[in-house]
């Protein structure tokens, strides 16, 4: 390490929700004295317009509650408060509903809500400004560990740290340096994302249809609009988000409806294709992994960053608590209780998207029927679709305090 490197507690790669967020529960629940660096080149970059929005699942939000930044979202944030689930064939002119959630896990408190994500990465960025956060606009271009500090290597200078923290993304540059391997598969299929302007109010529903191809969502957003989250197998994504405006608002009228009445695409739309991606080991030496560069699941569910700020949530309560008893928090004992934490529902999480896509992506008349008798059965045992409601929010099993809404 040389002289001129700058020092940090700890550095984090990648300025996302996964990584900001940290950086915050990080700096509020160790103070002033506790110096953490977020390092992205994004940070020089013009603001890119991102045209999808996140289903904030209720532990999620009680974490950016407690982080002090779901103020600043909060006026336009969608409450859901309905979800019908259908099982149809696109050229159906019904779409039975087999199953419906009221949208609440307490009294008063929705089990989720849709936020834009450009306004939010927005606010995660301002606060974290705003109690001293260090940004950094540069790439981590390696690192090597010495002892017990870690130098890391960035565009603009070196940083020796404690520790080093991967949450950039789901091709992650640390995780690749680290040697840590995934498992996974391509879907074969591509998530369309857009936003629609529509002359009725959907009253807080969100609509989830299930067609042969994939899963076709319609999330509530406030102002007669919606985010649609429109499944298809990759080369038809392909032809359909390259076709003229017209004829791309046909595609996407035939599978939404008219039950909004007229609709129009307001922003761009884009398509990403879609697989299952878990990292083999969610630590290294002096190094941990967090959101899409731990694990990318399918959207089926809308828990992709919920299940990263649940990671938020366990590493830095996993933190905290050492630093707080003295501890070296970068050693391996301290980072082995997170990825015992995380590694199992994770795991969960992704088989059960994985069996949820195989299962309804698919023209089977037998499995149809199968699925259909199914949800009709979980929609007549309040019990257990409250059970999902609860897991659905992140608040099942040994919850970290962030989502509990809970200071560390």
């Amino acid at each position: 390490m040389t002289e001129q490197a700058s020092r940090a507690d700890i550095v984090i790669a990648g300025a996302g929700f996964a990584g900001l967020a940290l950086a915050l529960a990080l700096r509020q629940g160790l103070g002033d004295e506790f110096n953490v660096v977020v390092a992205d080149p994004g940070f020089a970059r013009p603001v890119r317009e991102d045209a999808r929005s996140s289903a904030i699942a209720a532990g999620a939000r009680r974490l950016l509650e407690t982080i002090d930044v779901w103020n600043a979202v909060a006026p336009d944030a969608q409450p859901i408060l309905d979800m019908v689930v259908t099982d149809s064939r696109l050229g159906d002119a019904v779409k039975p509903v087999f199953l419906t959630f009221a949208g609440e896990v307490e009294p008063g408190e929705p089990f989720a809500h849709m936020v834009e994500n450009g306004p939010l990465t927005a606010a995660l960025a301002a606060k974290a400004r705003d109690v001293g956060v260090t940004l950094r606009a540069s790439a981590i271009e390696g690192y090597a560990i010495e002892g017990e500090r870690v130098s890391v290597r960035c565009g603009d200078g070196a940083v020796a740290t404690t520790l080093l923290i991967a949450a950039d993304g789901a091709r992650s540059r640390l995780r690749e340096l680290a040697g840590i391997p995934t498992f996974g598969w391509s879907y074969g299929q591509s998530a369309i994302a857009c936003t629609v302007a529509h002359e009725r109010e959907h009253g807080g529903r969100a609509e989830e249809h299930f067609l042969p191809a994939g899963p076709f969502a319609i999330l509530p957003l406030t102002g007669r609009r919606s985010s649609i989250v429109w499944t298809e197998e990759a080369r038809e994504a392909e032809r359909i988000i390259a076709l003229p405006d017209e004829l791309f608002h046909d595609e996407l009228e035939q599978r939404f409806g008219l039950h909004l009445g007229d609709i129009a695409v307001v922003g761009p739309r884009r398509v990403h294709p879609l697989g299952l991606t878990v990292a083999r080991a969610f630590v290294a030496e002096r190094l941990a992994l967090v959101g899409d560069a731990a694990h990318v699941i399918h959207p089926i569910a809308g828990q992709g960053l919920n299940l990263g700020l649940r990671d938020v949530a366990a590493l830095a309560e996993t933190v905290v608590d050492a630093a707080r008893l003295g501890l070296d928090f970068g050693a391996a004992h301290v980072l082995e209780r997170y990825q015992r934490w995380r590694r199992f529902d994770t795991m969960a999480m992704g088989v059960a998207t994985d069996g949820l896509n195989r299962l309804f992506s698919n023209r089977s008349d037998a499995l149809r029927l199968m699925r259909d008798v199914g949800l009709g059965l979980v929609d007549r045992l309040p019990g257990l679709k409250r059970l999902f409601i609860r897991e659905a929010a992140g608040l099942v099993g040994d919850v970290p305090k962030l989502l509990r809404g809970e200071a560390l």
